[in-house]
C-alpha cells in the first residue's frame, strides 16, 4: 500500500499514531465504571433496533408495540441507554418475540474475575 502525503509527513514529524489492540470491550478500554454492563446493555439495545427494522416497525409503532415513550426508544437508537436497565431490555425483548435466557456459571480459572456478558443469538 504507498504511503499518502499525510501518512508520510506525520512519519517525518515523528507523531505516527499508536495503535492499541481492543480487550473486546471498548468500555473497559476507555477505563469506565460498570464496563461489563455497558457492553451488555449496548449489545441487548442493537438486538432491539435490529428486531424493529427487521419487522419493519417505525419507531412510533415500535414504541406503541413496546409500551414504551417514543423519545425513549429514540434514546435507546442513539445509545443513550441511562434509563434502560438491563431487565428492561430484556423485556422489550420479549415483547418483539425474543425468548431470553439467562445463564449463571463459575467463571474459568483462568479469568482473575467473574464477569457480565450478553450474548445474541443471530437475528
Amino acid at each position: 500500500m504507498p504511503k499518502t502525503a499525510s501518512r508520510t509527513r506525520r512519519a517525518a514529524r515523528g507523531d505516527e499514531a499508536t495503535v492499541t489492540p481492543s480487550s473486546g470491550n471498548v468500555f473497559a478500554d476507555l477505563g469506565l465504571r460498570d464496563a461489563d454492563e455497558l457492553l451488555a446493555k449496548a449489545d441487548l439495545a442493537h438486538a432491539i433496533q435490529q428486531l424493529i427494522q427487521a419487522q419493519g416497525l417505525s419507531q412510533r409503532a415500535a414504541a406503541r408495540r413496546l409500551g414504551v415513550a417514543q423519545p425513549d426508544l429514540s434514546n435507546l437508537y442513539r445509545g443513550r441507554l441511562e434509563g434502560f436497565s438491563i431487565e428492561r431490555l430484556c423485556r422489550l425483548l420479549t415483547a418483539l418475540g425474543q425468548d431470553v435466557r439467562i445463564v449463571v456459571q463459575p467463571k474459568p480459572r483462568s479469568r482473575s474475575h467473574a464477569r457480565l456478558r450478553a450474548r445474541v443469538a443471530a437475528i
